[in-house]
């Protein structure tokens, strides 16, 4: 990348040398996150392979149609974030604080959506806890199944809280000028950030949301 005037942190020798501590960092970071939520994903696997019947008839109770906008949403959020990253790359300042206000108001959509999801399954008494009730059979393997709904979908919202954060701090810097053709690090970087939060809701979705599921 060209240099900038202030761009280049003192620790650093040059912008190429910046650029790839910080994407380094990133892709380590993001490793760790793998790992995290790899652990919660094996574990669903197992359980779900010792009771089949118990989590194919849970999913039925999730609502598909809120799940497959919440999808459509996140997919477009990727769109925005690789807009912004281009306008960021391009100069184009206008353009940059667009496509982050658009991905912030996706991601505020989606968590809308996720938390009226939560509302519905509070009120049928879905929520694994001493009100839990379940009508189906095995209901206590219909909690387990639950159970790790509600803790792995509210970690990724969680994430998903923390990328808007970051976001609203990029609208900041971005509308006082910081990034340009020479320095958007902070822009790909929290792109990155945002695209494994929408990969781990593509395997999520249909974990929850369509394997087992009958009509």
């Amino acid at each position: 990348m060209a240099e900038g005037p202030g761009a280049v942190a003192h620790q650093f020798d040059d912008f190429a040398q910046q650029h790839e501590a910080s994407t380094l960092g990133m892709w380590a970071f993001l490793i760790t996150e793998i790992m995290f939520f790899g652990g919660m994903f094996l574990g669903y696997v197992i359980y779900r392979a010792s009771y089949p019947e118990a989590f194919a008839d849970a999913s039925n109770h999730m609502d598909i149609i809120l799940g497959t906008i919440n999808t459509a949403v996140l997919i477009a959020s990727s769109l925005t974030v690789v807009l912004a990253v281009y306008a960021a790359h391009e100069s184009k300042q206008k353009a940059l604080l667009v496509f982050l206000a658009l991905t912030i108001l996706l991601g505020l959509v989606f968590l809308g959506i996720k938390f009226t999801e939560y509302a519905h399954k509070f009120e049928e008494h879905l929520f694994p806890g001493l009100n839990f009730q379940y009508q189906g059979e095995n209901p206590g393997h219909a909690a387990i199944f639950f159970s790790f709904y509600f803790a792995m979908t509210g970690i990724h919202a969680l994430h998903m809280v923390i990328g808007i954060g970051i976001f609203l701090v990029l609208m900041f810097s971005a509308w006082r000028g910081r990034y340009s053709k020479h320095y958007f690090t902070p822009v790909e970087m929290a792109g990155l950030y945002w695209h494994f939060v929408d990969i781990i809701w593509i395997f999520l979705f249909p974990l929850f949301y369509l394997l087992g599921r009958h009509s």
